[in-house]
């Protein structure tokens, strides 16, 4: 059989070479166009792709990763009910008032009196500054039942009705007079400015890094995210954790030439309307007045058979009675009040904190409470760390470092910058090994991808730890609520953080670890809530932390929160 081609005509032979010269010389400048583009490609990431959109482009027969699935799983646990978009003008009179707000305590079911193991149920209704009910949800409230007089206190848990109105829900643990407290931390209104900012504004907080080689030096601006091509920026991505972190390229150094990291500073870009929802004792943490008497009387149990977690519904991880903190978990916290104790039980022991200021508190707390840890003078920053103390007699071991980029502290030598993950590698565990981990406030102006992505590679390294190393003891500190003011508020607001704790207490779930749950012990204590909790909470941590180390025998301490 004669060859197709060859039946064609002259003339159309010619038609068909010419249109294949034209779909090659296509091709060929397309590519170069592509090429050309590849250059440019710009390290700045504006805000992470949805996962539906994701969905949408992939083909219908492909299934998403599980590191996909996870990252769907986990922004779904930060869900937080719809706010209202702010038009250009609005009033801050519109948005929730907490003085015309109230607080109504519900009569118990079946009526008669309140005993311990009930549960107690408030309702909160929001108004605005004009006294007009407000008509759908999205604020963020905070609720605890607590005694005065007995130094008493538990957290209680919020219920979003969606539409202006709010349940508060509460164990009763305790015998007495009790009395409901319901806080306004942010209005639904100032939750979408909150959202906004991290969407729009990722790198409003941005950090420096010096670089020098001899005499010269020069500084520029890092951060997670740049706006620049590659050619632009020194890439210090971790090799081995996938840690982003850029800088601006030097004009005359290389970037091997870094030396020290430090906050830059805060770009404050919102409107004089929208720093109004921000108003301390205004319309942020601000109590709101009961409706009727703020106090009810406790009886005793009914059912004098049950214990406590046989009636708790709520959920609160533990509460306060007599200023110290008592798990639901069932771990009994014993009270460390004498180096001594201390001592016994740390004899032999490596305790290793990891983590931001916060855990940097422990450190403190340890070397002022308890005479016999020396502090061995490292000639590091008092601040980054890292820092360590010693009991010789004792042979007790205790340190701190700092975790790695987005660290808001002041000129850390680039070779002190470490991130968490890569020093767990680096650890040989075993039964006299404790590790403590508090990574959580410096996160909070970043999209939740890069918290995530933080936590995702922690938990790798513990999981990796407790493989080669099972009695290896691991506890982590939650996030806490703190005082705000406007900076507070736009930077690392109580709002990002509990949409961080929830992350953590997600990611960590099912591991064989412990909690510190810093966020309940705060909230339940009378003291004002602070960044760095006042020393009886942080007492109250410590002795839950080394209860954990030292637990009776009959102590079942690991669980599967």
């Amino acid at each position: 059989m004669n060859n197709p081609l060859t039946m064609l005509s002259s003339r159309h032979g010619s038609i068909f070479l010419f249109l294949a010269l034209c779909v090659l010389t296509i091709l060929f400048y397309n590519k170069q166009w592509l090429e050309s583009q590849n250059e440019q490609i710009p390290v700045f990431m504006a805000a992470p792709v949805k996962p539906a959109q994701v969905k949408s482009s992939l083909p219908t027969h492909q299934q998403p990763s599980k590191e996909a699935v996870e990252l769907d799983f986990l922004k779904n646990v930060t869900a937080w009910p719809s706010t209202p978009p702010l038009p250009l003008n609005f009033s801050w009179n519109d948005t929730s008032d907490p003085r015309h707000s109230t607080v109504t305590i519900l009569p118990k079911r079946g009526g008669g009196q309140w005993h311990a193991g009930n549960e107690l149920e408030v309702v909160i209704k929001m108004y605005n500054f004009h006294g007009k009910p407000k008509t759908s949800g999205g604020d963020f409230l905070l609720a605890r039942l607590h005694s005065p007089s007995l130094l008493a206190g538990v957290a209680g848990k919020v219920v979003d009705h969606l539409n202006g109105s709010y349940s508060a829900l509460f164990p009763l643990l305790w015998e007495g007079k009790v009395q409901v407290q319901v806080i306004l931390v942010h209005s639904s209104e100032a939750v979408t400015v909150l959202q906004q900012l991290n969407r729009m504004q990722p790198h409003r907080i941005y950090f420096q890094s010096l670089f020098r080689s001899a005499s010269l030096t020069e500084t520029t601006t890092c951060n997670v995210y740049i706006n620049a091509s590659q050619q632009q920026v020194c890439n210090y991505t971790d090799l081995h954790t996938g840690e982003q972190w850029f800088c601006y390229k030097p004009k005359k150094l290389s970037c091997d030439a870094r030396v020290t990291h430090a906050k830059g500073g805060f770009r404050k870009n919102i409107t004089h309307q929208e720093e109004m929802l921000f108003q301390s004792g205004v319309n942020m943490k601000v109590s709101i007045p009961p409706s009727t008497h703020p106090n009810i009387s406790v009886h005793p149990r009914e059912d004098q058979t049950r214990g406590i977690g046989d009636i708790v519904r709520t959920e609160p991880s533990g509460y306060y009675y007599h200023g110290a903190w008592r798990p639901l978990d069932g771990t009994k916290v014993h009270q460390f009040n004498s180096s001594t104790a201390v001592s016994q039980c740390l004899r032999g022991k490596g305790l290793h904190l990891f983590g931001d200021s916060t855990i940097r508190q422990w450190f403190e707390y340890f070397i002022a409470s308890f005479p016999d840890l020396k502090n061995f003078d490292l000639h590091s920053s008092e601040q980054a760390g890292p820092l360590m103390a010693l009991d010789y007699p004792n042979n007790i071991l205790v340190t701190y470092r700092c975790h790695g980029p987005p660290i808001r502290f002041a000129n850390i030598p680039v070779t002190q910058l470490r991130y968490i993950a890569n020093e767990l590698d680096h650890i040989d565990g075993g039964p006299n090994t404790v590790v403590v981990i508090g990574v959580w406030s410096h996160f909070s102006s970043f999209p939740v991808d890069v918290y995530i992505r933080r936590l995702q590679n922690i938990r790798k390294a513990v999981v990796r730890l407790l493989s080669r190393a099972p009695r290896t003891l691991v506890v982590i500190r939650t996030a806490n609520p703190k005082a705000l003011t406007v900076y507070e508020t736009l930077t690392n607001s109580d709002w990002y953080s509990i949409q961080g704790d929830k992350l953590l207490r997600a990611v960590f779930k099912g591991l064989d670890v412990h909690l510190v749950d810093a966020w309940d012990m705060v909230l339940a204590h009378h003291l004002p809530h602070n960044l760095h909790p006042q020393p009886p909470i942080i007492k109250n941590m410590i002795d839950v932390l080394l209860s954990y180390i030292c637990p009776p025998p009959t102590d079942q301490t690991r669980v599967n929160h």
